[in-house]
This record gives C-alpha cells, sequence and structure tokens, in this order.
C-alpha cells in the first residue's frame, strides 16, 4: 500500500505522559458545553461523517479503523469552520459587553440588535487558509469587517475563498509565524481585534475559545463512536487540535480514553521538538510542506501546555507519503468507500500506516490485532488545484506551489 523505504524515515518520539492538571486549567469541560450549545444551533450544522475503514483495518491487521471526515462542515471544507467563526462571536460579544457594561447575550447579535456597533468592527487573523476562512466566514454571518493575513505560499484559490466571504487578503512575504507577528503589529496599531488559533503571553482568550469550537467534532465522535477507541492520530500544526480532542476524550471518557499520537510534517515539526526539549520550542521552517494547514514553526502556548501532559507519542512524516495517502483514500485502494480529503486530512492515516507496518514502532506504540484506531480528516478538497495534482502526481513534487505572478 506505501512505499516501505519512505516510511522508515518516520520518526517516533514515544512519552509516558504525567498527570497534570492543565487540561482542565486551560479547556474545562463548561467552555466545550458553551461551545456545543451555540454551534449546534447554527443554521446548517450538520454531524460530519464517522466512517471505517475496514478494508485498511484489515490490511494492516487492526481490529476497526475511524476515519471522522470533516469536509462536508458547514460548506467550508474542514473542521477550522467551528472554531474560528465561533471565536469571532465570542471576541464581538466581549466587545459588547464591555462597552454596555453588561453581559450581551449570543441571541442579542445574532438577532441584529447590535449591528451598528459590529459593522464598525475589524477583526484579523493570520492563516495557512482553512482558519482565516472560518473567521471570514464568522465575520460575514455576525457582520464585522475582516482583514485575513497569508504567507506567500497560500494559494490563490484558498486567498479566493476568503475574498468571496468578504474578507480582505493581505499576502506577506516569510512563513506563516511572521503572518501572525503582522497581526500583533497592525491589531496594535489600528485598534483591530485578532482572532487567532494560537496564543502568545498576554493572549489567550481568543485560542481558547477557538478549541473550544473543535471540541464540538470530538464530541460528536463520543457520541457516535461507542466504546472509546485504543488510539486516535492527531495532526499536529499549532496544537489547537490535537489539545482540544485530547481534552474531550479523556474528560468523557476517564482512564479509557485513548492513546494519542500526534502526527507532523518532518519540515515543521514544532510539536515534536518542544516534546523532545521537554519546553515549547520553535523551529525554523526551511521549506513548505505539502500540508499547508500543518506548515507551524511555533506551538500554541496554552495547547502545549495540555499535551505536554497527555500526549504518549510525537511523530514526524516525510512529504513523499502524502500524495499515496491521499490517492489511498480517494481510490478506495483497500475497497473502503472512497473518500476526497485533503493533503492535510492525511496525516494521522500516514502515522498510522507508518507505525503499523514497522514493527519496532508498532511495539511502541502499542498496536497490535484488537486495537481500534481513530484518525481526524481534519479537511475534505479544500484546494481543487492542489487535490489534483496529488492524485496526477507520481513523484508528489510540490503541486501546491503556484508560481503564477501575484
Amino acid at each position: 500500500m506505501f512505499p516501505l523505504d519512505e516510511i522508515k524515515k518516520t520518526r517516533l518520539l514515544s512519552i509516558n505522559p504525567g498527570i497534570g492538571s492543565s487540561r482542565d486549567e486551560v479547556l474545562p469541560g463548561m467552555l466545550f458545553d458553551e461551545a456545543e450549545a451555540v454551534i449546534t444551533s447554527w443554521d446548517g450544522y450538520r454531524r460530519t461523517p464517522l466512517i471505517e475503514l475496514s478494508g485498511v483495518a484489515r490490511e494492516l491487521n487492526l481490529r476497526t479503523i475511524h476515519y471522522k471526515h470533516e469536509g462536508p462542515r458547514f460548506g467550508l471544507g474542514s473542521f477550522k469552520a467551528l472554531g474560528g467563526a465561533y471565536a469571532v462571536l465570542r471576541v464581538i460579544q466581549r466587545t459588547l459587553s464591555k462597552r454596555a457594561g453588561r453581559l450581551v447575550d449570543i441571541h442579542e447579535i445574532t438577532d441584529g440588535r447590535f449591528a451598528d456597533q459590529i459593522s464598525e468592527m475589524t477583526i484579523i487573523s493570520a492563516t495557512d487558509g482553512n482558519h482565516g476562512r472560518s473567521v471570514a466566514w464568522g465575520c460575514n454571518r455576525f457582520g464585522a469587517n475582516c482583514r485575513i493575513y497569508i504567507h506567500a505560499e497560500v494559494s490563490d484559490f484558498r486567498a479566493d475563498a476568503m475574498r468571496e466571504l468578504g474578507a480582505a487578503v493581505v499576502r506577506i512575504d516569510g512563513d506563516y509565524d511572521a503572518t501572525v507577528e503582522r497581526t500583533r503589529t497592525d491589531a496594535e496599531q489600528n485598534g483591530w481585534m485578532i482572532v487567532s488559533d494560537t496564543s502568545w503571553p498576554g493572549y489567550s482568550q481568543a485560542p481558547r475559545d477557538v478549541m473550544a469550537g473543535y471540541g464540538v467534532m470530538a464530541r460528536e465522535i463520543v457520541r457516535e463512536i461507542g466504546a472509546p477507541p485504543t488510539h486516535v492520530f492527531l495532526q499536529g500544526g499549532v496544537g489547537g487540535l490535537a489539545a482540544a480532542v485530547i481534552a474531550v476524550f479523556q474528560q468523557e471518557w476517564g482512564n479509557t480514553a485513548p492513546r494519542n499520537i500526534v502526527v507532523e510534517p518532518e519540515l515543521a515539526p514544532c510539536l515534536f521538538a518542544s516534546a523532545k526539549a521537554h519546553e515549547l520550542t520553535r523551529v525554523k521552517i526551511e521549506r513548505e510542506t505539502l500540508m499547508a494547514g500543518l506548515s507551524c514553526g511555533e506551538p500554541s502556548r496554552i495547547a502545549w501546555d495540555v499535551l505536554a501532559e497527555a500526549v504518549h507519542g510525537f511523530m514526524t512524516i516525510p512529504e513523499t507519503l502524502v500524495g499515496p495517502a491521499v490517492r489511498l483514500l480517494a481510490n478506495g485502494d483497500c475497497g473502503d468507500t472512497p473518500i476526497l480529503a485533503g493533503e492535510s486530512a492525511v496525516a494521522g492515516l500516514i502515522g498510522l500506516m507508518s507505525g503499523a507496518l514497522n514493527p519496532e514502532m508498532r511495539a511502541a506504540i502499542g498496536l497490535d490485532s484488537e486495537a481500534r484506531v481513530l484518525l481526524l480528516g481534519s479537511e475534505g478538497v479544500t484546494d481543487p488545484g492542489v487535490f489534483e495534482a496529488l492524485l496526477a502526481n507520481p513523484a508528489d513534487s510540490s503541486p501546491h506551489r503556484d508560481t503564477s505572478p501575484r
């Protein structure tokens, strides 16, 4: 199924997680309760599919594999729809409440009572694509102005998708981390509000709201899957997705919660590096990964607080396995229902297959014939050009690099 020589390039750092209080301090169950109540009331809310990959499980000698497919989420194509838009609503609510000297109810915002005040607000964010699209959608939904910063490697398709939602899109030189720095500068100079999915000293509330939104996806899984999985493979990035899912699973399942493996591109291993150093560590992005949504050089501080106490293993995966994984799902190569997944969605699948097909790694992770595995398919086809290139390009060079004039 996968080129075995490339699988050998996968790295695993096994961890014996301790018991700490960061999970409930950063992401108490109450935050997930509030987010779930709000988001599930929105027009267009539907639970996304949980698909069994019985053919892949059979090939890997595992009991079950379930894949949470986030492609249909609110028509935006990824789980990010849950976080950014919800955080936009909370930022608007806090701003209005401060001005009014009282708590402004969510319904007062959605019924248009504060439309004039909201129309004067500007909310900004940095993105590789999906988070910015969610923020733009949230601003459009609730009536605020939106300004999104993207780096040089973000595709024109993703930029146009945000513009179609009414956002002003600003492309800058540098990588994702450079766009984050630019939002901080511009927000301070102009009095704009940032909705970021990563945190830094003195800035944590909006990223916490983003993670609370992600928890809706995790709770859907809890309600549908029945018995807890034994293992879950989670995308890395800045760590917000992994921290939110782990928090929900541990709160809901306690001691029976699954073993957590966090998977990152070899070109953007900030969580792997942090785990190895036993402290939050920034890595330099020398070359952009194919997995655009995971191209992050610095973890979110509050997410790292959770992950440092809860993760059982950190993995890095080679770029050469992205195309084979996308094609395996799209073609239903093992007899499973075909799934159209984006390049960042397959990170967990790559981690699982690398671990299951490497005897030493399989033993270290604890994968056996009774393993019940959960994968987070974090996005659908959020950029058709990238997807088609991966399907058609066996060499998997760098199909998402857009070299046309800007």
